[in-house]
């Protein structure tokens, strides 16, 4: 999906923290030097390495981190003093999980908690902190939480063919005030507190037990690493279980998502890793993970005969995920600036639509052609519009000069603004469109997702999922008539 708006600029100040550098206790000689510091590696909790004739352990995951500046108190590398000898690095670290992974699943995993075609999905931005400030509580305030079963966090990242942290601050480091915790709690400083969204996400687990959390990686910004996790599924799939199952996290996530756009096709880079790559992925995960872990994938909603659907054997890998997300937006937008201009996420085909196959119930028929059931995939909403300018014509099909101005984005805009600015005119394929002076837009309203969430029951699927929480109003429009009409 072309989730353009998943990358924002970072709207207030960082905190900075200054913290002391405790001395470790130091042995009267030197040890040996462990292997040099790698930049580009992996390190788990204890794993050793030198830098500049001082060994360090590790704490916890970590990638990137020097150990010269970051061996503070409540640093990720503990100094452990001087040492001699020793040669230069070799290969990265490989020490394996404390916790060993179970055995080898079956080849179709358990059925999925909270199932039975009324699965609620939401995406949390993990961006979304900054500009939109959009925080997990948001989810609580808006009446969100009572209806969702499952959270999927976006995103990590998968550089250099390794799962990894996005954005840290983020995630685990920003400082939340009583006021806005979840719990009514403020985050402290302690050492080994965890804070950021993280936390928040284990707050809200504690006040709604029911809900899943999941932790995606990749998205449309965030692929390009999957290549390489193709030709090393082995070592992706143990960096993701490092990185999940980090000590201070692994009560937060239920479960791992791969947002791969696309195997052996095009998104924002192109990869050519060949049509087996995406099984040969998943099997990874699965087989590290275990069989009671929820293993769950965003995949193309390409309809089109020879399209991306049809690029890659998702039949396969898609037999040993929990569920599936075929991503029934982003159809068509500005990113076409002349247009025409059609809604993004139409249900089903219209007189003029510009892409045969382009369309959702395309993408779930082929889906069920190959041998996926129906009662795994879910189907997506988008929270959002997509809309242009220079529009004379108010039905589908007419030409345009550019996108429409946005808030964040040219050509984008949340639901909870276009049903002021720009309430809908009209309805093509299933769902609705709006002219406003010379800006068209295509959107989902709370009546075409009760006519979408009749086609999930009608068709057997296992719920629906949407993108994103800050799109929708602060009372939780949208989300109420998926919720209330599955």
């Amino acid at each position: 999906m072309k989730k353009s708006v998943r990358r924002a600029l970072w709207a207030g100040a960082i905190v900075a923290v200054a913290a002391s550098t405790v001395p470790m206790v130091q042995a009267s000689a030197a040890a040996a030097c462990a292997p040099a510091w790698s930049s580009s590696s992996v390190y788990v909790k204890d794993d050793r390495a030198s830098y500049q004739g001082i060994n360090y352990t590790a704490k916890w995951w970590t990638q990137n981190e020097n150990p010269a500046t970051h061996s503070g108190q409540w640093d990720v590398w503990i100094n452990n003093g001087s040492c001699g000898g020793g040669g230069t690095p070799t290969t990265p670290p490989t020490t394996p999980p404390t916790t060993p992974p179970t055995t080898s699943p079956t080849t179709q995993p358990p059925g999925n908690p909270g199932g039975s075609g009324k699965n609620v999905v939401g995406y949390f931005a993990e961006w979304g902190v900054y500009g939109r400030n959009y925080h997990v509580k948001n989810i609580v305030t808006s009446g969100s939480a009572a209806k969702l079963t499952h959270i999927l966090y976006a995103f990590g990242n998968t550089t250099g063919g390794q799962c990894s942290i996005g954005d840290s601050y983020a995630d685990y480091d920003k400082a939340y005030t009583a006021a806005d915790s979840v719990d009514g709690v403020a985050d402290t400083w302690d050492a080994g507190a965890l804070r950021g969204s993280f936390n928040q996400l284990r707050k809200l687990k504690k006040m709604y037990p029911n809900i899943k959390v999941i932790w995606s990686f990749g998205g449309w910004t965030w692929s390009g690493g999957f290549t390489q996790a193709a030709a090393n599924p082995t070592g992706f799939a143990n960096s993701c279980y490092n990185l999940i199952k980090d000590s201070r996290w692994s009560d937060v996530f239920d479960g791992i998502d791969i947002d791969w756009e696309y195997p052996n096709a095009c998104g924002l880079s192109c990869d050519n890793s060949g049509p087996d790559a995406y099984n040969k992925v998943i099997s990874a995960l699965r087989n590290k993970f275990g069989s009671g872990f929820l293993i769950t994938s965003a995949i193309s909603a390409d309809g089109s005969n020879g399209g991306k659907l049809d690029a890659a054997d998702y039949a396969s890998g898609i037999a040993k995920l929990n569920l599936v997300f075929p991503m029934t937006y982003d159809y068509y937008g500005a990113f076409s600036p002349q247009g025409p201009t059609a809604p993004h996420s139409p249900l089903n085909s219209y007189a003029g639509i510009p892409t045969q196959g382009f369309w959702s119930d395309a993408a779930i028929q082929k889906l069920k052609g190959k041998g996926v059931p129906a009662s795994k995939m879910l189907l997506g909403i988008g929270f959002y519009g997509r809309g242009w300018t220079g529009v004379t014509q108010a039905a589908p099909g007419g030409s345009a000069t550019g996108a429409a101005p946005g808030t964040y984005e040219q050509g984008i805009e949340d639901y909870k603004v276009l049903k002021n600015s720009c309430p809908a005119t009209g309805t093509a394929g299933g769902t609705a469109y709006a002219k406003c002076g010379n800006n068209w837009w295509g959107y989902d309203t709370p009546a075409t997702i009760a006519g979408k969430m009749s086609y999930v029951k009608q068709q057997g699927l296992g719920g629906a999922f949407f993108w994103e929480f800050s799109g929708d109003t602060s009372n939780g429009e949208l989300i109420s008539a998926i919720k209330n009409n599955l």
